[in-house]
């Protein structure tokens, strides 16, 4: 018997992966903030009743971190809210939940990766919309399963790694920040960590994912341009300049370490951890292939 999964945020970039990557074994339900406004508890109610998931996957959020400085409200109502709505839902039902949250929930004062039990402490309100998430989804749900995750990139929609090739198509030089230090996620192998935990039922609480290894957004963008050179998507090379966080301000204050440590997650899933410039050079190949198709 298949096994029911209601993915939320599907037209996100881990949504997509999800979607793309189900198993022959699941039905997947995809469902986007057209199909579910999560910040509506009637709406979740009822359209879940009526699905009647075995899991659902909350890959559903308010991600514009320096938006939500001035749309706190909004934020919250997605991140914090929505999330709460659903986990009550989950428990009328029955059924699983695997929430999405981040990084950003810790405030990036720390030298080593962060375990799963670190205090938190957000920097901003996208931050503190997540943190409120969690907690409301452990409170309501405690069954539920919790996973944080970071720097997160794909070939769909808008990220890092397309804003740096589009930046390097058309300039010889730019500056990237190099005070902030955490790890890329490729959202492929996010949805597969996603797909893993799916797996094994009896998982539940706080996991870490994202790939391995360390870099700041200085030395992505490095490899970046040499991964897109060696490929063809970029003509020549650009030269990339590291630069402090304080010369580029942005609205929302962000943590200058953010490493996760994902030692559980990858016993727990039985995954080996991917090291982040292997799996650039996968979603580089998988990108070249779209555009040219």
């Amino acid at each position: 018997m298949k096994q029911k999964v209601v993915v939320l945020g599907a037209a996100g970039q881990l949504g997509r992966e999800l979607v793309q990557s189900a198993g022959a074994q699941v039905e997947c339900i995809a469902l986007t903030r057209r199909d579910l406004d999560i910040g509506d508890p009637v709406a979740v109610a009822d359209g879940l009743a009526q699905l009647a998931p075995d899991l659902l996957i909350n890959a559903a959020a308010y991600t514009a971190v320096d938006a939500a400085e001035k749309e706190a409200a909004a934020a919250h109502r997605a991140n914090a809210e929505g999330p709460a709505h659903l986990a009550r839902a989950c428990k009328d039902m029955g059924a699983r939940l695997i929430h999405i949250s981040t990084d950003f929930v810790f405030d990036g004062a720390a030298s080593m990766p962060y375990p799963v039990d670190a205090p938190t402490a957000p920097l901003g309100e996208y931050g503190r919309s997540k943190l409120a998430g969690e907690q409301a989804v452990r409170a309501i749900l405690p069954e539920a399963l919790v996973l944080r995750t970071g720097w997160v990139y794909s070939s769909y929609g808008n990220n890092f790694v397309k804003t740096m090739l589009r930046l390097m198509a058309d300039r010889e030089e730019l500056g990237v920040v190099a005070d902030q230090v955490g790890t890329p996620t490729w959202a492929s192998g996010l949805a597969s960590a996603v797909w893993a935990a799916a797996q094994k039922p009896e998982l539940s609480g706080i996991y870490h994912w994202s790939d391995a290894g360390v870099c700041s957004w200085y030395d992505f963008a490095v490899a970046i341009c040499e991964e897109a050179c060696a490929l063809g998507l970029l003509a020549r090379p650009v030269n990339v300049r590291p630069i402090p966080a304080s010369a580029y301000p942005t609205p929302a204050r962000r943590p200058s370490y953010s490493v996760l440590d994902k030692v559980d997650s990858w016993r727990d899933f039985a995954l080996e951890g991917v090291h982040w410039r292997q799996q650039l050079r996968n979603m580089l190949n998988e990108f070249k292939e779209l555009k040219y198709e």
